[in-house]
């Protein structure tokens, strides 16, 4: 099982949410009951003894289920598949068929673990592809239809908010600013976090300086260029594409960079996946990626190598595989962007991010650490 300790220090501020958030808790109409064959997971009480987080995004489809503990969550139940639900949509502007039931066929399964897992308070969010989709709202009442599920649209500050919540216990503590990102299918999210000492405050929520959703993934960027097969001049493109979508934030936050202890913080596939590659996994491996601290030459020595490498030798990499071989350099084009635009000696590597920073805030509301909860 994963624990995750120090959740406490989570929590989104409640003005981030720009409706009221339709993917909490228990069945519509906010009475708690013991669960039905229909049940729609809408905001419920307090004191839950599991919560779910899920998170459906333009390339992946994950959730999390968690108890907590006397200083933070345990997991007990977790799914992750990539759906690609905003395939194409860079060029048809709307969500396509085949797309659409990847996702409603991951969202079943996120259904039946939330069920056997007796959750009684949930978040069920969707972020860039949802947001950006003609169709977006039709999808959201058929996936409610045929899976009960009740997925929130949420903004892009909601989203910045709760990534970093859920990612910045791994900041250091000694640094007076990191710059945290969230490299995802549709869009990248990028924050300023003002460090604990310096600020003097905790929640993450509150330490935010500056934060910027950029309308670019790995997916978009992939279909903009081409994925499979990029040459370093193809590259170089996607890098400036990103570059000139930071260069605004870039002005606003760069001063971050100067500050004492400096250092970036990645939370996205593409992150985890370099650590794996730098490690050299077998397979990838949670334990060993979450954490890890990598050096500037390092990181760039790994995408160096993948800049060299062939898709069928990045699809035979473990850390990699088929369904993320041609995504992998449009991520490392962002991070590269992001790198240029603030230098840093230091990247520290989140397998955690948007799931955990829900789960962090909706225990936070509830009070379960104050109220006695045992490890």
């Amino acid at each position: 099982m994963t624990v995750i300790d120090d959740a406490r220090v989570g929590g989104t501020p409640a003005q981030t949410r720009q409706n009221p958030p339709a993917g909490e808790g228990v069945p519509r109409g906010g009475k708690s009951r013991r669960r039905g064959r229909r049940r729609r997971w809408r905001r419920g009480g307090p004191r839950a003894a599991a919560y779910a987080a899920l998170d459906l995004g333009t390339n992946n489809c994950r959730l999390l289920v968690a108890e907590p503990t006397a200083h933070g969550f345990r997991v007990v139940d977790a799914f992750s598949r990539i759906v690609r639900l905003g395939e194409g949509l860079g060029r048809a502007n709307q969500l396509g068929e085949p797309a659409i039931l990847r996702a409603i066929e991951a969202l079943k399964v996120c259904r039946s673990k939330i069920d056997s897992n007796g959750v009684v308070r949930a978040r069920l969010i969707a972020t860039e592809a949802c947001r950006a989709a003609v169709n977006g709202p039709v999808f959201i009442e058929r996936v409610e239809r045929e899976t009960g599920l009740a997925l929130e649209v949420v903004d892009r500050r909601t989203e910045a908010y709760l990534a970093v919540t859920g990612c910045a216990n791994l900041a250091d503590p000694q640094a007076d600013a990191v710059v945290v990102f969230d490299i995802g299918g549709g869009s990248t999210e990028i924050i300023w976090l003002e460090g604990m000492q310096s600020s003097g405050r905790t929640e993450p929520g509150e330490r935010v300086r500056a934060w910027e959703s950029m309308p670019t993934g790995v997916v978009t960027l992939a279909e903009r260029h081409g994925g499979a097969h990029v040459t370093r001049e193809g590259f170089e493109a996607m890098v400036a594409d990103v570059g000139a979508l930071v260069a605004g934030f870039a002005e606003r936050a760069g001063i971050a960079a100067s500050q004492r202890g400096f250092h970036l913080l990645g939370t996205s596939g593409t992150v985890t996946t370099i650590a794996g590659v730098h490690l050299a996994l077998p397979r990838y491996d949670r334990r060993q990626v979450d954490g890890l601290w990598m050096t500037d030459p390092e990181v760039s020595e790994v995408i160096d190598h993948l800049l060299d490498t062939g898709y069928d030798e990045r699809v035979a990499n473990p850390c990699i595989g088929r369904e993320r071989a041609d995504l992998v350099l449009a991520g490392c084009a962002i991070l590269e962007a992001i790198r240029r635009a603030f230098p840093s000696e230091r990247l520290r590597i989140a397998d955690r991010g948007l799931r955990e920073g829900i789960l962090m805030t909706m225990m936070r509301e509830d009070g379960v650490w104050r109220g006695g909860w045992g490890t």
